[in-house]
């Protein structure tokens, strides 16, 4: 759908960077970030949130600049068993959800 007053169709965005090595005013270690997302996970907290997290709280902008893998990745190499991961997905689906919460027993 194009713009009412003029002739472009407004599809600009933002992009990420292209460069993917972690900034140089970075100064947290790979196993600390790690650390940070297991401490997470095991409070609750969803993949999304714990990125939330650490860019708010922690100055990380991406993990996987800094650690070399994704936080999901992370989780699933640490072996942590959560049902929240599930519900990542789902959560502005509710029909989603409730066939989740129906395979699954708590």
């Amino acid at each position: 759908m194009g713009r009412m007053h003029s002739r472009g169709k407004g599809i600009s965005s933002s992009a990420l960077p292209y460069k993917r090595t972690p900034p140089i005013w970075l100064k947290t270690a790979t196993t600390e970030v790690e650390e940070m997302i297991t401490k997470a996970a095991k409070k609750g907290q969803m993949p999304s949130q714990i990125g939330v997290l650490l860019r708010d709280q922690h100055g990380i902008p991406l993990v996987k600049s800094v650690t070399g893998s994704k936080i999901l990745r992370i989780l699933k190499a640490h072996g942590e068993k959560l049902v929240t991961l599930l519900f990542d997905s789902c959560v502005w689906r509710p029909k989603c959800g409730v066939l989740i919460l129906s395979d699954v027993r708590l």
